[in-house]
């Protein structure tokens, strides 16, 4: 029996220790063999592999992936203005050199990333103390991006790292001056919806007076068109009369006594002191009227 447990007490020891001397490399992974702090292999092909059992030798995984360092603290940095503005961004970066990475920083990812936070801050201000508020915003962003990475890539190398990209999320004003930021742009919308408003003022009033002109000839044209036409009226008018009367001369003497009479007697209050045998009343007596009376005088 105290063999048989031995035996079993046997095996189960080389079972551990055979299994401590086997472990497996994932494909997204890096493994770095070490013993005592000195690194013996690393390891990027996946599969099984062998080491020594502890302490003899130990693994140490590094991710192999493109990791993210995302802050959610924001920077200070001073622009070419002299002002204060903060900045908040993120960092993409992956382990190239395992050895040099795991010597740097002996497998800590969080030292590998204060150290590259400190790196990219450092280029982020040389570049963002040499432009204004506007071009680090808008302007010059894509070259600020490009200056940054490849200040940051012969860094990076040096401790086993490639920093990929390096973002802007946001760019804004420090609190205390935020305020008087809001009031020059309210004052520069407001300048320019008062040029804007002139501007169409100007507009208006010479869109107007334009108008007004083109009034005022096409009105003169209108007049004297039909001042033209009226003139070509009365003249065939009194063609046409001058023909119908020229025929009849007696009946054109009448036809004009009879409008003078008209316009003569328009009321019944209408009064008119004239010599009863002058001409005016020539139509108003009787035919033959004027010859009786004449011999009967004599």
């Amino acid at each position: 029996m105290n063999r048989l447990i031995s035996t079993i007490i046997a095996i189960a020891i080389a079972l551990m220790i055979l299994y401590s001397t086997i472990f497996v490399v994932d494909q997204r992974s890096y493994a770095i063999v070490f013993a005592l702090g000195e690194v013996k292999s690393v390891i990027s092909e996946p599969g099984l592999h062998f080491k020594l059992p502890p302490p003899f030798q130990n693994v140490l995984m590094l991710d192999k992936r493109i990791l993210t360092i995302d802050s959610p603290e924001t920077d200070r940095f001073i622009t070419a203005e002299k002002k204060n503005i903060l900045v908040d961004t993120y960092v993409k970066w992956r382990i190239t050199a395992p050895r040099l990475y795991f010597v740097s920083f002996g497998g800590d990812e969080r030292r590998a990333q204060d150290r590259m936070s400190q790196i990219v801050k450092a280029a982020l201000n040389d570049e963002i103390t040499k432009r204004t508020v506007r071009e680090v915003i808008s302007g010059e962003r894509g070259k600020v991006m490009e200056a940054i990475r490849t200040k940051v890539t012969e860094e990076s190398k040096q401790i086993g790292v490639e920093i990929i990209d390096v973002r802007l999320k946001r760019v804004d004003y420090v609190d205390q001056i935020n305020n008087s930021v809001y009031d020059r742009m309210k004052s520069e919308r407001a300048r320019v919806a008062n040029e804007l408003r002139s501007t169409g003022a100007a507009e208006s009033e010479k869109i107007r007076a334009d108008a007004d002109r083109q009034r005022v000839v096409i009105l003169a044209e209108a007049y004297r068109e039909a001042e033209k036409m009226r003139g070509a009226g009365d003249a065939e008018a009194s063609q046409i009369y001058a023909q119908a009367f020229g025929q009849n001369p007696e009946f054109y003497k009448f036809y004009r006594s009879l409008e003078a009479y008209r316009a003569s007697f328009k009321t019944k209050n209408d009064v008119l002191v004239v010599d009863p045998n002058s001409e005016f009343f020539k139509y108003f007596k009787a035919p033959g009227a004027g010859s009786a009376g004449a011999t009967k005088g004599k």
